[in-house]
This record gives structure tokens, sequence and C-alpha cells, in this order.
């Protein structure tokens, strides 16, 4: 890292909630959030946000007929980028950047709207300015008022962090002192369920846990979706209220081979954790939050990958995907969200499937990875301000 750079404010909306109380209750619980509903092609498990939230967007739609054409995706970077611009004590009106990013955009919208088209031969007004990927990050500097540039891509899965990449790129530059990073996803319509089974990764039954991400013993996919958004605020330097300091960052891509393009060994995540370790050693690293999509393949592709790195001592492994499911391009986030929580209360959060617990751990680094089609691994290490 050219400079420093600290995360001193994140928030979220997802199966986990919204307070970070209830999200914190959430973790250390041993149960899952998924529950099965039905879609077009049949019953399929999926991780969605509270009746709660739920009617707390709609209440959140209505204060402001602006919002009422916006889709999902938009409405959940708006409800958590509010929350953590206000927990970082940023005003309206400030010079900061946004960059919130999605995998699939407008989802519901786009669907709705091709839908219409095709039973009607009709395109309603709003279908293109609303179903751009432009919107989140637009709609969101709309709301708050800032000054800053605005930026949205979708790099698939790990989209968030490489939103995280470009807040330290522009900090680093010195063109600002303020990012707002992250990313959001409402995917849970019947058409992007079916592309994952198509794919042959859903989840099929529950055995207990829909999704078994980084259990090495399961025979079979279990990857499951969930939906929701969490962004960060990223400023320059370390401040009093910095929640973590951003020790490294790394990202790597493998040349296309296949539809997911992630060799056996995951060569992009070897690179990428090499590089956010920089010259420190493996042994610092005390934990590491997986991507673990939940799938055969790509589970024991990133174990055999952090199985290199950190071939001396493996450090502590853990995911948050077996209890809210894969939510695309807002996943990586949502990784260091459960970091960060590790990190301030100095709590591991295991993987359930051999009844363990949430234990006391003196954490002071951890890494988190994120990679998604296309193999465009990036590595996170984050560090406990308080370390020394």
């Amino acid at each position: 890292m050219k400079n420093q750079v600290t995360i001193t404010a994140i928030a979220s909306v997802s199966p986990l909630g919204v307070s970070p109380e209830e999200i914190w209750q959430n973790y250390l619980s041993t149960e899952h959030l998924f529950t099965e509903k039905e879609f077009d092609q049949g019953m399929a498990w999926a991780a969605f946000l509270s009746d709660r939230e739920v009617q707390n967007l709609r209440q959140f739609r209505t204060q402001n007929p602006k919002y009422k054409n916006l889709d999902p995706s938009v409405l959940y970077a708006l409800y958590a980028s509010r929350k953590a611009v206000e927990r970082a004590g940023w005003q309206a009106g400030e010079t900061f950047g946004v960059n919130i990013g999605s995998s699939r955009g407008a989802t519901s919208s786009l669907e709705k709207y091709h839908r219409e088209f095709i039973e009607n031969n009709y395109v309603a007004t709003l279908t293109s300015p609303t179903t751009t990927l432009g919107n989140i990050s637009s709609w969101v500097a709309h709301d708050l008022q800032s000054q800053g540039p605005e930026i949205s891509h979708s790099i698939t899965c790990s989209t968030a962090l490489h939103a995280l990449l470009n807040g330290v790129a522009w900090l680093n530059s010195g063109f600002t002192d303020k990012f707002l990073v992250g990313g959001s996803e409402a995917p849970l319509t019947s058409f992007t369920i079916g592309q994952m089974q198509a794919l042959k990764i859903y989840a099929s039954d529950s055995d207990g846990f829909p999704c078994r991400a980084m259990d090495m013993e399961k025979s079979s996919n279990s990857m499951v979706l969930g939906e929701g958004a969490s962004v960060a605020c990223l400023e320059a330097g370390v401040s009093a209220n910095a929640l973590a300091v951003i020790e490294g960052i790394g990202y790597a891509t493998e040349p296309l081979e296949h539809s997911v393009s992630l060799s056996s060994d995951a060569v992009c995540f070897q690179k990428s954790m090499k590089m956010a370790l920089g010259e420190l050693s493996p042994d610092e690293v005390d934990a590491i939050v997986l991507h673990a999509p939940g799938t055969v393949k790509g589970d024991l592709a990133e174990k055999t990958a952090i199985e290199k790195v950190f071939s001396r001592k493996i450090p502590l492994l853990t995911t948050n995907k077996w209890k809210i499911g894969h939510t695309f391009g807002a996943s990586g986030m949502l990784s260091i969200e459960m970091a960060l929580l590790m990190l301030s209360r100095q709590i591991f959060f295991p993987l359930p499937y051999k009844g363990e617990k949430a234990r006391k751990e003196n954490l002071k680094r951890v890494l988190v990875n994120a990679v998604g089609f296309g193999g465009n691994a990036v590595s996170i290490l984050l560090a406990h301000p308080m370390r020394d």
C-alpha cells in the first residue's frame, strides 16, 4: 500500500438484518437463513430479506416519488449507503467518491420490462434509464448529494472488492480523501436461479444445510443465492474511528479456459493473496474469509490455493455463504463486514458442520477473498487498527 487507507464505517442490508447487533447475533447462531420458495421451475432454496426489511424498503420507496420505479438493487444500495455515511459522520454535499457495483444490476426490472415487451409488444417509458448498471452509483450520489466521482461496474462476483480497489486507487492518487464503495444485488428471480441450475451448481437438497460452503466432504454442488447490499466508507490515513486498516490489496485474472475459468489450484487466488501479503510473512495472517461459493470444484480450488500460499501455517478458515448464500456482486463486501466484526470483537465464526460455535481468538489480520466468472480474483488484507 502506497499510503494508509482505513475503513471508518460499514453498513448493509441482507438476510442477516440491518443493525450491527442483529447482524452480530445472527453470526453467533449456527442456524442458516435460507427458506424454500416456489419459483417458476419449482421449489428452490434462497436467502431473503426479512419481512420487516421488505416493509421498510417499501416505505423508503414511497418517501420520494423519484424512487418508486427503482429496482430493488438500487434501493438496497440507497438504504445501506445512508446508514454507512451516517455512521462515518460524513455530511450531505461533501466531496467523496461513490463506486457501488453489481454483477447483474436491475434484474427484476429488466425481466419485468422484457416480459411486457414479449407479451404485449410494449416498452415502458422508463425501461432504459431504470435498467442501466450506472443506476446504482448515480442514485446513491444523488441521494447523498456527494460532489465526487461516480463509478459503476460489473466484475461478476468480485465486483464489491473491485470497488474497494478503485476506492483505494483514488485515495492514493490524492484526487479525493473519502470514497464510498460496495456492491448491491437483488437476484432472487426465477430466471436468475434457473441460470444457476442450468450450470448444475445450485443446491438441490438441504441435508441440514442447503449450502455447504467449504465442506470438503460434500459430494454435490450446493450454491444458494441470497440478496442484499453492503457498502463501506474509506478514508485516507488512520483516523480515531477506524474499524480496520487496509494493509494490502491483491488482484489477478486467470486465462479463460471454460465458463467459470478457475483452475484446480486457483492460480488467480494464489497470485492475488501473495500480492495482498506483499512482504508480510503469511504466518502473520490469522484468518481468511473465503469466497467459497459452495461448489465442489470452486471450494476445493480455493482451499488448494490457500494451502500453497500458507504452506507452513494455515490460518483459520471461514465463510458466510453457508448462512446467507451467494449475493454475487455484493458478496465481497458482506465478507468484509464479517471480517470487521471478527476483528472488532475478537471472535472467530467457524463453519457449523462439525458442531463448532463462535469462539474467542487473537485476531490481528484477516484476509478476504472474492472471485467471479472469468477468474478475476481479489484479496484484501485487513488489520486491526490497534494491532500493535
